[in-house]
């Protein structure tokens, strides 16, 4: 599965990417809310994980700006700081597919994916 990660903070994209590619997937990795949406238009994932609280576009703008180009083409699982109940609830208002509250396991990320590549099947 081609996933794009766009997370601001180092540390967390690095944990992200080396979960993913140790589970098979193509990833991609943005820094921004601005580079994920350049990343997105030259290669169009199967699925985005983005933070909220980004620079330049944040992840909700982000949500919204994806639902309204590609539809339901790729699958948006929001990262989210627990606690923040009425961003999450506006992120699915915008078109986000799932959530998972930070800190978060990487076990629970896994299962999460594959629940969208066993519906993409």
């Amino acid at each position: 599965m081609k996933i794009l990660v766009a997370e601001d903070d180092n540390l967390i994209r690095s944990a992200l990417e080396f979960r993913l590619k140790k589970d098979n997937h193509d990833v991609t990795l943005a820094i921004d809310g601005k580079d994920a949406l350049k990343k997105i238009d030259e290669q169009i994932p199967d699925l985005v994980i983005t933070d909220i609280m980004m620079p330049h576009i944040s992840g909700l703008e982000l949500v919204g700006l994806i639902k309204e180009k590609y539809q339901n083409q790729i699958k948006i699982i929001v990262l989210t700081t627990m606690g923040q109940e009425d961003v999450v609830l506006e992120a699915f208002g915008l078109g986000a597919d799932d959530f998972i509250p930070k800190p978060f396991s990487p076990n629970e990320l896994s299962v999460r994916i594959k629940r969208f590549a066993i519906k993409k099947i």
